[in-house]
């Protein structure tokens, strides 16, 4: 029966099994420091396989470097052993909702959420703290090897904290900051949906180097637009200084020739759209309006008796385009900025691959059902003068992106203080990052993992509440103490963790007060998960370093202070699951069992497991089940238990802990 590991991956080791299918001829040994070998990978014949000539040493390239640059990356592939504690104490409708609020270290939050959301996270929205000399940016203690980290990863530094002063007398002014962003934006793009995509908040400090270590991370071809945002209404001239009243945000994706967003068109406030130019069957010319998508210059044509296809061009059609059992009765050329060739556009038609969705964008199919007919996909949304109608979020668009002062009422409002934080950004302008993202996929995954005063959460409750979008956010953000003078330590608040979660649970309340869409859910919740230390002993990692004399404390590998609800979500970070999915309780045959949505997975932690408690769980045919490893009430019984299940329920799969 198999352990689970109980740590987030080892990066490095995925890594490798990659280059392992791509260079088989570049595998080796190597020393693993404890007398035997281990798999790695031979560089100069990686290095020659990448090289059209013969690599004799290092070559000078085009990159940005700095000291620091290559233990970022050390800290971004290597594992740490913590878990995530649920507090429920802290949530709001922790059973139901399907939002997360991670308290903790930014970095550790990433690295333990790698199996269970990579590949999942639409959008990704931060706002860093800038190197202005004054700010404070995260020291990262996981530049060790795998022995070492099992060590150290429960300490924290001397001061209790993880924070450290950037002055700017610090010669490593800059590379101490791009070490920060750096191993976190790796871990981020991670995350990412293939048609995903990162907004990042930042100053003139960084603004070159950020763009050239996401150039680096996303690929300077996933570069999608560096937007201006004023953050005040007015400078302070008489203040005989200069004043900064911009800021940016760059914006990358995962895979441009995937990416849907509407960037261009939310960025510049426009409600105008492209002229398409079509010919209907009385050989008249007709002009008709879509939305824009500023990439490359490249008209699209589809002829009569195609198939609609367009690979995520943001396009709407108005019902008078001839459409006949789900295929185009006339001609249609579009004069615009398409992101793809026509020749691409073409075997997307050819394959069927591409379809009309209910908000009338053209789409790519990208999951089943596949190659259904327009008019399987295509059901009326309401009568109008054009046979369909489209509504827009209209009043996201009013009164452009908000200001700093702004969002300093926002928080008045809220809190009756304008003061709790720094340079907080306003509601309206995540909101309108999240809709020009987020359209086509309403419920999606919003991550913001420099949370603030959790301003990204309360921009998805709105905008959801407005749309009737469904969108889930997860929220990360390090326990920072309040400064003992600040308007927030005042008001009783004692880190910006509290100050986040409370602005969630006081926005919550006021969105419901608002004009709500018919289909939102009214998730105003968050589960509360907090980083700690695992849940299992050193000796589950290093049994080899127990000595015989300490045995007998070492029975149960379990810290005594943990609860079975901690143990369930540190099964399902290791497992992967969904850290949102519903989780309910059951008493069978007096023994407390979790069922995870339903029967994906139900897990027990109680002690004296026997084999008819065994046969009744295996009678739900859970997809998975873990029990502890010293939970059974004899050897027998473990030996057992796998027999069972291949009886009882076969597709079950088994773990212990």
């Amino acid at each position: 029966m198999d352990k689970l590991k109980m740590h987030s991956p080892n990066l490095t080791e995925t890594n490798i099994e990659k280059l392992v299918q791509l260079f088989p001829n570049c595998v080796t040994e190597a020393a693993d420091g404890k007398g035997g070998l281990k798999k790695a990978i031979d560089f100069d014949l990686l290095r020659q396989e990448l090289s059209n000539h013969i690599v004799e040493g290092p070559q000078e390239r085009y990159q940005l470097n700095w000291p620091g640059k290559r233990e970022a990356l050390l800290v971004a592939n290597a594992p740490i052993a913590k878990t995530l504690r649920p507090c429920r104490d802290e949530s709001v409708d922790f059973d139901s909702t399907k939002n997360l609020f991670i308290e903790g270290d930014n970095l550790e939050a990433l690295k333990l959420l790698q199996e269970t959301y990579i590949g999942k996270v639409k959008m990704i929205y931060i706002d860093p703290p800038y190197n202005t000399g004054n700010d404070f940016i995260y020291e990262d203690d996981f530049s060790e090897n795998i022995d070492d980290f099992l060590k150290r990863s429960y300490q924290k530094d001397e001061s209790g904290s993880r924070l450290v002063a950037n002055a700017e007398s610090n010669g490593r002014f800059h590379s101490d900051w791009l070490t920060m962003i750096y191993s976190r934006l790796r871990l981020a793009r991670n995350l990412l949906t293939d048609d995903g995509v990162i907004f990042i908040s930042i100053g003139d400090e960084e603004c070159q180097n950020l763009r050239k270590i996401c150039d680096e991370i996303f690929g300077e071809k996933n570069f999608v637009s560096q937007l201006v945002w004023e953050k005040k209404k007015k400078g302070a001239f008489l203040s005989g200084a200069a004043t900064n009243v911009k800021e940016y945000i760059v914006t990358y994706t995962k895979n441009i020739s995937l990416f849907c967003g509407l960037i261009g068109q939310i960025a510049r406030g426009e409600e105008t759209y492209p002229v398409i130019k079509t010919t209907n069957s009385r050989g008249e010319r007709v002009i008709r309006k879509g939305i824009p998508s500023k990439f490359r210059e490249k008209d699209y044509i589809m002829p009569a008796g195609g198939r609609i296809s367009s690979g995520n061009m943001e396009m709407i059609l108005l019902s008078d385009l001839v459409i006949e059992n789900g295929i185009l009765a006339e001609d249609v050329s579009v004069d615009s900025n398409w992101i793809y060739s026509q020749s691409l556009l073409d075997k997307y038609a050819e394959d069927k691959s591409l379809y009309v969705t209910q908000d009338l964008y053209f789409r790519r199919v990208v999951s089943e059902p596949r190659h259904k007919m327009l008019k399987d996909l295509l059901p009326m949304k309401g009568e109008s003068s054009t046979g369909f109608e489209f509504v827009y979020s209209d009043d996201l668009f009013v009164d452009g992106w908000g200001t700093n002062e702004d969002a300093f009422d926002e928080l008045h409002s809220l809190f009756g203080a304008q003061s709790l934080m720094s340079f907080p950004k306003p509601s309206k302008l995540i909101a309108k990052l999240c809709l020009s993202a987020c359209r086509f996929d309403p419920e999606c995954i919003v991550m913001d993992f420099f949370a603030g005063s959790a301003t990204t959460a309360h921009s998805v409750l709105t905008l959801n509440s407005k749309d009737g979008g469904n969108r889930k956010f997860i929220i990360v953000q390090l326990p920072e103490g309040c400064d003992t003078q600040s308007e927030a330590f005042k008001a009783g608040y004692k880190s910006i963790a509290e100050i986040s979660k409370e602005r969630i649970r006081r926005a919550g309340k006021n969105v419901l007060q608002g004009n709500l869409h018919q289909n939102w859910s009214k998730d105003i919740g968050f589960r509360v998960l907090k980083i700690d230390a695992s849940n299992m002993k050193e000796v589950y990692y290093i049994p080899d370093a127990v000595t015989q004399d300490l045995l007998s404390s070492q029975v149960d590998n379990i810290r005594e202070d943990r609860t079975p609800e901690d143990l369930l979500f540190q099964v399902l970070l290791d497992w992967g699951v969904d850290l949102a999915l519903p989780i309910s309780q059951q008493t069978i045959a007096g023994k407390n069992v979790f069922f995870v949505d339903g029967n994906a997975l139900l897990a027990c932690f109680d002690k004296g497991i026997d084999e008819a408690f065994v046969k009744q769980i295996a009678e739900h045919k859970p997809l998975r089940v873990v029990f502890r490893d010293n939970g059974f009430a004899s050897d027998s019984v473990k030996i057992n238990v796998e027999q069972l299940f291949k009886l009882l329920s076969p597709m079950t799969e088994i773990k212990t802990l």
